[in-house]
């Protein structure tokens, strides 16, 4: 049975991988500070927009700077701030009402990936709005222009504001899906290091860790480009020489903006290459028991990478050799066991624990035919693995 689905699974993607010089993949503009971000509203003729973020945003200040410099040039803003860590299909429909009530015509998602993935899921519900949302999940079920979409993350690690999914959940199921479609890329992203300083440590890391998630998955998996191979190279770079200085002293602009741009290049590259086992149990965790995605990702990756052992150990050699752990001339065994040692003792020099808590044990055979069936067929993954031996990633990432 494995083998037939492991074929099954291996021709769709290999189908995917001839076609992406055919896709329309592009790379959001990007854009560096309000006034730009402003001017090109004007450009668009974008006289009204909605700002889709969350409390926690508002709080911070960050939602009352956009606007004050939206308003300086006569753009008005109506905001949607209900936006919850996982966001739900009622959060999609709440805005989308918001949308429609106020004469919006673009869309800004400005915060960590749950509110641009909330954004994108808003401009396909405007896209589509007589199609139910759950029916969007999967690949190219949207295929109808949204209003204008532009990302302005918060963090320096989701890499919405490239990529041509949303991750929403049904809060009625529990259920963490993907929407996958080229319409869901936004026009622009504005990565500015100063929206970033306020960060708090734990989030810090554990966005920057979803990043290299990213970059890792990217590389790893069988649908690689030179493209994206050279930009997962990069993310991983930036982020193994500013993560750690951006956690410890988040003042330094220098180090948040470079991690800014690791989460960009993080994100184009998986955009076309997509990711692997690591998400898809991230984000049955997530759907499941809220668990944020960026401590999933970061507390599953050592994992899983050890349990695709000596399959992946050149390209985890390559890796390595990018975040400046080994030269090229070591042998590729001892250069990946270092590299995922390195991702262990990043995540223990940043306080982020090596379980998770409230996964319970009778919930691990469900979750994993959830991952299995978001991953397979469409994410290359260099080891085929059915929804019985993914069980095992549950219980060791499981807080005993």
């Amino acid at each position: 049975m494995k083998s037939f689905y492991e074929l099954g699974s291996r021709i769709y993607q290999t189908a995917f991988k001839l076609a992406i010089p055919l896709l329309p993949y592009r790379q959001p503009e990007r854009l560096h500070d309000a006034k730009a971000l402003a001017d090109t509203l004007k450009k668009e003729k974008a006289d009204k927009v909605l700002i889709v973020t969350d409390g926690g945003i508002v709080k911070a200040g960050l939602l009352d700077q956009l606007k004050t410099a939206l308003e300086a040039e006569d753009i008005k803003a109506a905001v949607y701030d209900k936006t919850v860590a996982n966001p739900t299909i009622a959060n999609i429909l709440e805005a989308k009402e918001l949308y429609e009530k106020e004469g919006c015509k673009a869309i800004i998602g400005l915060g960590g990936g749950s509110s641009i993935d909330c954004a994108k899921g808003l401009g396909a519900a405007l896209a589509r709005p007589n199609k139910d949302i759950r029916k969007m999940k999967g690949v190219l079920k949207v295929l109808k222009k949204t209003p204008l979409l532009i990302a302005v993350p918060t963090t320096a690690g989701t890499g919405s504001e490239t990529t041509l999914a949303a991750v929403i959940t049904d809060e009625k199921t529990h259920f963490k899906y993907p929407i996958n479609d080229f319409v869901l890329i936004p026009s622009y992203a504005l990565l500015d290091p100063q929206l970033t300083l306020s960060l708090p440590k734990h989030i810090t890391s554990t966005t920057g860790m979803d990043a290299l998630t990213h970059a890792v998955e990217a590389y790893i998996g069988r649908s690689t480009t030179a493209t994206t191979r050279k930009q997962a190279l990069e993310a991983v770079k930036l982020i193994y020489a500013n993560i750690e200085e951006a956690y410890f002293h988040g003042d330094n602009i220098k180090a948040r903006e470079n991690m800014l741009n690791a989460a960009y290049l993080a994100g184009c590259a998986f955009t076309v290459s997509y990711v692997g086992y690591i998400h898809a149990i991230a984000h049955s965790l997530g759907g499941k028991y809220g668990i944020p995605h960026g401590l999933a990702n970061a507390v599953i990756m050592p994992y899983v990478l050890k349990g695709y052992g000596e399959a992946i150990y050149p390209k985890l050699k390559d890796l390595a050799v990018a975040a400046g752990l080994c030269g090229k001339d070591e042998e590729a065994k001892d250069a990946a066991l270092k590299f995922i040692a390195s991702i262990e003792k990043l995540n223990a020099d940043m306080a982020i624990p090596t379980h998770l808590k409230g996964i319970v044990e009778e919930d691990i055979p469900d979750l994993a035919k959830r991952a299995q069936s978001e991953a397979n067929p469409l994410y290359p993954v260099p080891v085929f693995m059915t929804a019985k031996e993914l069980e095992r990633f549950y219980y060791e990432v499981m807080e005993k």
